[in-house]
Formats: structure tokens, C-alpha cells, sequence
């Protein structure tokens, strides 16, 4: 079922980012979707998430969507050309995959080919522009498609970051093309998410929030100096310090319930991303939205 379907029908979405696999073997991959799929409405797929080379979120996609599960594929603008891009939301919608989060994607030189170029024909909002063209018949030349795809798009955003008058024009655009939802970083203070939703407020658009949870003082440290736009505050971070892995795992869990109660009636959903805490998901998820019936159950 679309995301943006499920918005409109005035439901908390709930997805869940799992990595997909550096190689060919999906028994550890298929392993964690288990753990959390039948609590949440979709299963976003990174493409090279933090330019890490990983199996292509088409493929993976695909295997979720011959199992049942609803996937979101995620497509980054800068690591292939217009070419590439239309061929690969077209080749999405034939295998059925119709969720889209739009990014601009990561520096090569954070991750594991530091080697990588950049290819750069596209700006996130110029994909946005084409995937949206795209499902009017046409691709971006104006050459008539046999027919059309349909999508739900997303985009995101670092709301930190995200408050000063170009980048808010800039997200306005991506809106205004179509589309549907913005997905946000992880957010750390209630305030953040709250002011950037009121800036937001004449784009008149769903809000998923980004959480990862926090697995040590150590992690959360990592995260402010490396994902830009993303902050973790001092005191939280002193809470994590000093612990045991008991101690922390359950202080870890109390914060993010904490966190996404506050943050709820501020936005439409949350996303996820356990970076290996799979197992925690179902506890924190039924905490927050109580027992539920994913949307993925629909397409058995």
C-alpha cells in the first residue's frame, strides 16, 4: 500500500530502514526483516546508505515485494545520470514498487570506494521533477511512454538545518512538483521537529520523523560529528554514559519512547532505523502506536 495512502487515511505510519546486504546472501537481511515486519507499514531500502556499496535497493525491493512485504525504495540523485534514474523508477513500477523516497544521497568519500565520482546530472529536486513527469506519460524529454507509472514520492530533510529561507524555498519546490511526504533525519529534541513543522505549515505535507535509537554516549557522539544537521544533546548523551549493557540497552529504549511520545502530535509517522537493534522495534513500536495491523498485512 502507498505511504501516502496510508497517510490520508489518517493512520501513524511506522517504517523501518534495513540495510541491504553487502553481497549476494539475504539469510541475515531476511533475518531482521522478520523481526519487525509485522510492525511496520513498509521497509525502506537505502541506496548506499552513507556511501557504503551495498546489493541495488531495486533488487532487494523486488525480493520484499515477492514476500509480501511493502517496500520503500530509496534513489539517490547524485549517483547516476537521467538516463539511469527514469530507467530505474520505471524498471520500480513494472516490479511493483511504488513507494519512493527521493535523496540526494552521500559524499563517496565517507564510505568505502572514497575513489568514487559523483555523477551530479540531477539535483534532488530536478529527480524529483522527472520521477513526476514520469507518471504523466512521459519521460523528461517529452517522448511518450507506453504507460505511465504510478508513485508515492518522498524527500527528506535535516530540519536543524532546514530553517533558512533557501532551503525552505528549495523544499517548497519539491512539494509543489508532488511530492507526497518529507522524511526527516533523526531528531534528538521535541523543539527541533516542532519548529520545523511550523515553518513547513503552508506546504500542507505529511512529516515522518527519522529516530535511531542511541546504543552508547559513544555512538551518540559519532552521530554530531558526522551526520550533519543532526544534533544529540549533552544531557542526553550523559544519561548513556557509564552504564552496563543492561543498564544501557534499557536507558537507550526509555529515551527513544520518551522522544517519540513527545514528538507524535507533531507528525504522521516515523522511521526507523535500528542499525543492528532490530530486535527492540516491536517493544518500542507497541509503546508508542500500541498493537497494530501493518499495512504490509494487506497484501497477503
Amino acid at each position: 500500500m502507498y505511504i501516502c495512502e496510508i497517510i490520508k487515511r489518517r493512520k501513524f505510519v511506522v517504517t523501518c530502514e534495513i540495510d541491504s546486504p553487502k553481497g549476494i546472501n539475504l539469510e541475515e537481511f531476511l533475518d531482521k526483516i522478520d523481526m519487525v515486519k509485522e510492525y511496520a507499514d513498509a521497509i525502506s531500502i537505502g541506496d548506499n546508505q552513507r556511501a557504503m556499496m551495498r546489493a541495488a535497493p531495486l533488487a532487494i525491493c523486488h525480493v520484499l515485494k515477492e514476500k509480501k512485504i511493502e517496500p520503500v525504495m530509496e534513489l539517490s540523485a547524485q549517483y547516476r545520470n537521467r538516463l539511469a534514474l527514469q530507467a530505474d523508477l520505471l524498471g520500480a513500477a513494472i516490479l511493483g514498487v511504488e513507494n519512493v523516497l527521493l535523496t540526494k544521497g552521500f559524499d563517496p568519500s565517507l564510505g568505502d570506494h572514497a575513489e568514487a565520482q559523483l555523477v551530479q546530472d540531477l539535483d534532488c529536486t530536478a529527480l524529483v521533477k522527472a520521477a513526476v513527469t514520469l507518471t504523466g506519460g512521459a519521460d523528461m524529454t517529452g517522448h511518450a511512454l507506453n504507460e505511465a507509472p504510478h508513485f508515492c514520492l518522498g524527500v527528506t530533510a535535516a530540519p536543524a538545518g532546514e530553517t533558512d529561507e533557501a532551503r525552505l524555498a528549495e523544499l517548497k519546490e519539491k512539494i509543489s512538483l508532488g511530492a507526497g511526504y518529507i522524511q526527516t533525519q533523526p531528531i534528538y529534541e521535541p523543539e527541533v521537529l516542532e519548529r520545523f513543522v511550523e515553518s513547513i505549515g503552508s506546504f500542507r505535507v505529511p512529516v515522518i520523523v527519522g529516530h535511531m535509537m542511541l546504543k552508547s554516549a559513544s555512538m551518540a557522539r559519532f552521530i554530531n560529528s558526522n551526520l550533519p544537521g543532526v544534533n544529540v544533546p549533552e544531557k542526553l548523551i550523559r544519561e548513556l554514559e557509564g552504564l552496563s549493557r543492561d543498564q544501557l540497552v534499557r536507558k537507550s529504549l526509555q529515551i527513544s519512547i520518551e522522544l517519540l511520545r513527545k514528538m507524535k502530535p507533531l507528525c504522521q509517522g516515523v522511521h526507523f532505523i535500528p542499525a543492528g537493534w532490530e530486535r527492540y522495534l516491536p517493544g518500542i513500536i507497541q509503546q508508542i502506536v500500541g498493537d497494530r495491523m501493518p499495512a504490509s498485512s494487506s497484501l497477503s
